[in-house]
């Protein structure tokens, strides 16, 4: 039998310091529905540490949702559902209602409607003081917060023109006209951010 598992090496170096946020962030209990799943690394290793919580990963790509399929199996999770085919720009959402919502590394490998969708999507499924939890790269102030994140959002255009990291002030500004409130902005290593948002009641 093949292993269909992917594995991305980034995710092996920020996996536990994601970890260590999402302690202080995510519910107790309760359902985390992950935005872009990818290989599905990111749930099944939250899931593990986090046993109380129910982690719904999803993702728009079949060969993504097979990775994640093949990581549970591969993991023996039972506190990991099967992946939703989501893609936040086609409403409604396969899932109305979740207690938190993840999105690692999708707002500058996306086009911008796509921020705006996920933000959107998840208001209207997440309720009062749940938490949204943006990790990646941002400017903040107009400018790159180090020349490496210059050269990755350059590289980023390059590859599509509707790519590219996000003004962290843009992304704050749609989140607070689609309900959401700023708690924090943590720096992460590699010049990444966590930034983690409240629904509003």
């Amino acid at each position: 039998m093949n292993d269909k598992r992917l594995f991305a090496p980034s995710t092996a170096r920020n996996r536990q310091l994601i970890l260590d946020v999402l302690r202080d962030v995510l519910p107790s209990e309760g359902v985390a529905l992950e935005i872009a799943s990818g290989a599905g690394e990111h749930a099944t290793f939250f899931a593990e540490h986090l046993p109380a919580l129910t982690f719904c990963p999803s993702d728009p790509s079949a060969e993504a949702r097979e990775s994640i399929s093949a990581w549970i199996a591969a993991t023996g999770l039972t506190n990991v559902r099967a992946p939703l085919a989501l893609d936040v720009e086609a409403s409604p959402w396969p899932v109305n209602a979740a207690d938190a919502i993840i999105c690692i590394n999708m707002i500058h490998i996306s086009p911008w409607s796509a921020t705006q969708a996920l933000l959107e999507g998840a208001a209207g499924i997440l309720p009062a003081g749940a938490p949204l939890y943006l990790y990646g790269p941002y400017r903040r102030g107009g400018a790159h917060t180090a020349p490496s994140n210059a050269e990755f959002d350059a590289s980023l255009r390059a590859r599509n023109a509707a790519w590219g990291v996000r003004d962290l002030e843009e992304v704050v500004s749609v989140a607070r006209e689609k309900g959401f409130r700023e708690t924090q902005v943590l720096e992460m290593p590699a010049n990444n951010l966590s930034v983690i948002f409240r629904r509003q009641p």
